[in-house]
């Protein structure tokens, strides 16, 4: 179920929140919220929710041995991370790392159809951190399953994110507290979200998988942009509005969450871009990957190295496909780049942005396409083909929409923090809060009315 569908917005989210502050005690709010939860998880997932379940006893078990036990932590961490991992390997790389073995050896082993269980990547995570962070005494180990089930399965930021670290929300878990202007910030914060998703991502997202359906005689150079771009704009708008729901949600049950994207279109280096870009998970590849293998204290060649096994990762934590590889390291190839050449970056000066933003709009062309060879197809048709054939005006002619073209100067604005700018004009705040939540209601319905009259609504989250 997801947080931009019908059924969510107008019958289980609202029928949640009466129900919760109905509840009299923080206890029974608590067993309220795993309940619901867990069959926010079912619904979709049905019985895979018990590897969930599964993986919450795991791990809170395994935190509690390791804080007990005087020898072997160590192993008991390994074990851990290895029995975390492998579910991973088995329901989301199984297939890709099968289907690798038969093209490099010729072999013909037959790819298992194992379902992926969505969120997978983000409550494994989830698990993990806490375990680690026992390991290392950063946290104390909970006594109690129910706090440890309600951090790794709150289903607002479940199958989405943000990923959320133990000691973030550890103190939130009992204590926390609604008022009515929390509550309206983040009902304010899900409806931005929920415009982000339903009226810019998914406008952005029909021009994005036309033109990546195409084939290369129906490709000009114009039209192949049109689509990098449409979907450059598609995943931001989409990550970060569920990012943002998850957010506001959080607040109307009184969790304050990390923020998980700042402005990255507006960064002015690939290194800057990935500090506002999905802050959540480089946050956690940075402690738990790339400090653990020395960071930068070993050496400029092991930098080098240690940032391309984190991108590596961070590419591969994406999607069971070498393309999201390739694009982790794509990234990851600039971003040492920018170490070797800083003084090159600085002299670009205001074209420093226009930089960041060619390379990440290439990199989600990698990222989106269904294969390497699409990918470089794609790639070559948007930098040398210049070719203008009447299957090609046809194809161009099809996306140029008054819809798109509407909504294209938006996300661009959008994207950029012209918002933050307003806002940090002293005497434009208490105007701007006036009217964000006057914009709201109608912002609300526009949704509203896009969804029950479209089809359109796509999930682009079920590889993670």
């Amino acid at each position: 179920m997801a947080f931009s569908s019908i059924p969510f917005l107008c019958a289980f989210f609202p029928v949640v929140v009466i129900l919760y502050y109905l509840t009299p005690s923080a206890k029974l709010k608590n067993c309220f919220l795993i309940l619901v939860s867990l069959l926010f998880y079912a619904y979709g997932e049905g019985i895979y929710v018990l590897l969930m379940l599964a993986c919450v006893c795991l791990n809170y078990l395994t935190a509690r041995w390791i804080e007990h036990s005087k020898k072997g932590k160590k192993i008991l961490l390994i074990l851990a991370i290895i029995l975390n991992l492998g579910v991973l390997g088995v329901y989301k790389y199984a297939g890709m790392i099968i289907v690798t073995v038969n093209r490099i050896a010729g072999s013909e082993i037959s790819v298992p159809a194992f379902h992926l269980p969505i969120g997978i990547s983000f409550f494994v995570f989830q698990a993990l951190s806490y375990v680690i962070d026992v390991y290392r005494n950063k946290v104390k180990a909970d006594k109690s399953l129910i706090r440890i089930l309600l951090y790794i399965s709150f289903f607002p930021q479940l199958i989405a994110g943000p990923i959320i670290k133990y000691h973030d929300i550890s103190t939130q878990l009992d204590k926390r507290e609604v008022s009515l202007h929390q509550s309206c910030q983040g009902i304010r914060r899900f409806i931005i979200g929920l415009s982000k998703k339903v009226l810019i991502a998914n406008t952005m997202g029909l021009t994005a998988d036309y033109v990546f359906s195409l084939q290369y005689e129906e490709l000009g150079m114009l039209l192949a942009w049109v689509g990098a771009i449409a979907y450059f704009f598609q995943i931001y708008f989409d990550f970060s509005g569920y990012s943002d729901m998850a957010i506001g949600m959080g607040r109307m049950f009184g969790f304050h969450f990390m923020e998980n994207f700042h402005y990255p279109y507006a960064a002015s280096s690939i290194q800057d871009f990935w500090r506002r870009w999905h802050i959540s998970l480089t946050g956690w590849f940075r402690e738990y990957l790339y400090i653990p293998l020395g960071g930068n204290r070993k050496g400029e060649t092991r930098t080098w190295l240690n940032r391309l096994v984190v991108f590596f990762f961070t590419g591969l934590w994406h999607g069971a496909s070498w393309t999201f590889v390739l694009w982790g390291l794509f990234h990851g190839m600039f971003l040492t780049l920018e170490t070797i050449f800083p003084k090159m970056i600085k002299r670009l000066g205001v074209l420093r942005h226009v930089y960041v933003l060619l390379i990440v709009c290439t990199g989600f062309v990698i990222f989106r396409a269904d294969s390497i060879e699409q990918a470089g197809m794609l790639l070559e048709v948007m930098f040398t083909k210049t070719a203008w054939t009447p299957a090609i005006e046809a194809a161009t002619a099809s996306i140029c929409n008054l819809l798109f073209l509407t909504m294209l100067p938006v996300a661009v604005v959008c994207s950029m923090p012209v918002l933050e700018w307003i806002k940090g004009m002293g005497r434009m705040k208490p105007l701007w809060e006036a009217v964000s939540y006057i914009i709201s209601i109608p912002l609300l319905l526009a949704c509203m009315a896009s969804l029950a009259g479209g089809t359109y609504n796509p999930f682009i989250y079920f590889r993670f």
